[in-house]
């Protein structure tokens, strides 16, 4: 399909499930490649994931009471991140193992949930890999004012973030909450990768949250234009992921991933000073200053 023939297909009004999904595609992407952004520079890979198991209780809940499913998955994953804060405490129990124990059961939860609504084969596969003909319009709304809370709340702790990130014993030192900023930090987690849900699915939603941050984090030193990057990469990635999906019959959730895949092993090669390729020319120089030294 040419890109004319899908912009048609934006504008097609028998078709309007499309440019929603790809507004949705688009926010989400935002939401994400900013949080996304502390969550690398702290290396909580893990906690993304767990949260995007979090969130499936209520997603579950919320489709079997036909509710709004981003107020249904960020009820559960809120209230399962203040869960592992609360148990992490006892330092007898490691928190990544606290973190193991509630977010795999709060998925079982989940699954136990929705295995009791009617076409539950189909709206698993719905949750786990997305789907982009599903999207009600209150939903649109709900995407955009949750993502400006959230982006507004990531400004406002910022600095908060970045200090805890650097040096948690330092941050406590001076007076900060750690702890709040640990809850704040993991609320904002499960609400933007609970808006990327529908468009994503359970399972791929990580890659939103991590892989755009990684990739900006290998083009730039400055955090200021990570977060600008990240945002980026995670939106243009989800509409050529959507526009490939449309095209050729592919599933959304996974094309957008592989995608941003793309993007991620290209700045890994190419990226001007953290690449493959100028790490290895730097190699080259000086191994060439070092046998000019010798002779």
């Amino acid at each position: 399909m040419s890109i004319p023939e899908f912009l048609a297909d934006l504008t097609n009004p028998d078709l309007a499930f499309l440019p929603k999904a790809l507004l949705i595609a688009v926010m989400s992407s935002i939401v994400c490649g900013v949080v996304g952004c502390h969550v690398v520079l702290r290396g909580m890979a893990f906690i993304g994931d767990a949260v995007a198991h979090a969130v499936f209780p209520g997603l579950a809940v919320a489709f079997v009471l036909q509710g709004s499913l981003v107020i249904g998955g960020a009820v559960a994953g809120v209230v399962t991140a203040v869960l592992v804060a609360v148990f992490s405490q006892n330092r007898r129990v490691k928190e990544d193992s606290v973190i193991g124990v509630f977010y795999v059961a709060s998925f079982a939860l989940g699954i136990v949930i929705i295995s009791q609504a009617p076409g539950y084969a189909g709206s698993l596969q719905q949750f786990l890999f997305g789907s982009i003909t599903g999207v009600p319009d209150e939903d649109i709304y709900t995407v955009a004012l949750t993502g400006v809370v959230v982006l507004a709340a990531v400004m406002l702790l910022h600095h908060q973030f970045v200090a805890v990130s650097l040096d948690r014993e330092l941050a406590r030192a001076v007076g900060l909450r750690v702890f709040g900023l640990d809850i704040a930090l993991y609320v904002l987690v499960t609400v933007a990768i609970v808006i990327s849900v529908q468009t994503i699915g359970n399972i791929l939603v990580l890659a939103l949250l991590i892989t755009p941050a990684a990739a900006a984090r290998l083009l730039t030193d400055r955090l200021g234009a990570m977060m600008v990057l990240a945002p980026v990469i995670g939106g243009v990635s989800a509409v050529i992921g959507l526009y490939l999906s449309w095209s050729y019959d592919l599933p959304v959730g996974g094309t957008i991933v592989l995608v941003l895949s793309g993007v991620f092993l290209a700045a890994y090669v190419l990226a001007p000073r953290h690449g493959l390729l100028a790490r290895r020319r730097r190699h080259d120089v000086a191994g060439d200053v070092v046998a000019a030294g010798q002779r």
